[in-house]
This record gives structure tokens, C-alpha cells and sequence, in this order.
């Protein structure tokens, strides 16, 4: 079995971020090395560089103020529950079947907000939802809303993963052709010609 050329360490930012949806980086926190399943959040605060990556908290020291409120193992605890809800709906949407949702709605219901009147730095005043929860929730709570977007408003047929049999990466179509195969083609899409290339080498 050809094994993957990715090297995983402890930076966090080596999490793939190329899903397409928020959703579907979501569910790539976790990847295949070699024959190994990796889980890339080993801590609460690789969780919250994920979130600064997203583009969820505005820098990483907001970032850091957020880890300070938060219980970061229960972040840790409550990322990957949702992580592994969201695994299990958007599989089960993918092969035609109707998830259990409410575990979803709880992690909705917890993500509150109200509207505020907020005024910027070029003297106009702007209309935003500030959330309301407590920190782990707050920080979930986008996470949580966009694996129900994508439940609810995405194309089923868009929601692809990568045709590399060592990956289990997930992405979200948007080519103009819809022929998207690989998760990227600098990885899984090169590594497929090399293999289709010493197949045909061994065979001539």
C-alpha cells in the first residue's frame, strides 16, 4: 500500500484546510496518515487555531482571551462531539437517509445572540448579532450552524470526498464543471498520477 507523503507534528496549523465549506474543515480536523487515523485536535488550543484559521475569531489573541473563559477540555470534549454528530448526519444524508438531528438543535439551542447597534470606525452605525452563550458554545455555536447550512441548503450531489483511497478528506464542489476529484491536486491528485505512472512503467 502506497503510504502518504504528509507529515503531521503538533502544529496545529497543518490542519488541511480544503473543504470549501466550514462544515466539511470540520470533519478534515481529523485525516489518514499512512494507515493510521489522525485526530489534529490534541487540545483545546488547537481548536482554537483552527477557529482563528476559519476566520471564526479575528486573531489569535482574541483566540487566547477566548481559551482564558473557556474550560479548554471541555471545548476539546464538546469540538469533537460535534465533529462526530456532524461526520454521522452528513454521511448518512450522502447515502439517502434522514439523520437523528436533535443533537444538532441542542448545540444550536445553546448558541445565543442578540441583535446590537454597533458603531464603526468610519462614523456609521452597523446592525450585528453579538453571541450571548456561554464560551464554548459561542465559540461552536458558527461551527454548529454551518454543518445545519450545509444539511439544509447545500447540493447533495456537490458534497464529495476525495477519490484517493488513503484519504478521507471531504470537500464541497464548487468547479465550474463539478469534476472536482481530490481533496488538492499538489497531494492526492499527485500522488495518483505517480501511482498511474509506476503502474504503467512496471506494465511496459
Amino acid at each position: 500500500m502506497e503510504k502518504t507523503e504528509t507529515s503531521i507534528n503538533n502544529n496545529p496549523g497543518e490542519i488541511p484546510m480544503v473543504g470549501d465549506h466550514l462544515a466539511l474543515d470540520l470533519l478534515n480536523t481529523e485525516m489518514r496518515v499512512g494507515n493510521e487515523s489522525v485526530d489534529l485536535w490534541r487540545s483545546g488550543e488547537d481548536v482554537h487555531a483552527w477557529l482563528v484559521r476559519c476566520g471564526l475569531l479575528a486573531s489569535a489573541s482574541i483566540a487566547a482571551a477566548a481559551a482564558a473563559a473557556a474550560e479548554k477540555q471541555t471545548l476539546l470534549r464538546q469540538a469533537r462531539e460535534l465533529r462526530a454528530l456532524a461526520r454521522q448526519l452528513i454521511e448518512q444524508w450522502k447515502n439517502g437517509q434522514m439523520g437523528d438531528v436533535q443533537p444538532l438543535n441542542k448545540f444550536l439551542d445553546a448558541y445565543l445572540s442578540a441583535p446590537q447597534v454597533i458603531p464603526t470606525d468610519a462614523g456609521r452605525l452597523v446592525l450585528t448579532r453579538v453571541a450571548k452563550a456561554d464560551p464554548v458554545a459561542n465559540l461552536l455555536g458558527p461551527v454548529a450552524e454551518a454543518v445545519a447550512q450545509l444539511l439544509t441548503d447545500g447540493e447533495l450531489d456537490l458534497v464529495k470526498k476525495c477519490a484517493h483511497p488513503e484519504c478521507i478528506l471531504w470537500f464541497y464542489d464548487r468547479t465550474k464543471s463539478h469534476k472536482r476529484r481530490w481533496c488538492s491536486m499538489a497531494s492526492c491528485g499527485n500522488r495518483h498520477k505517480a501511482a498511474q505512472f509506476r503502474k504503467k512503467v512496471g506494465t511496459t
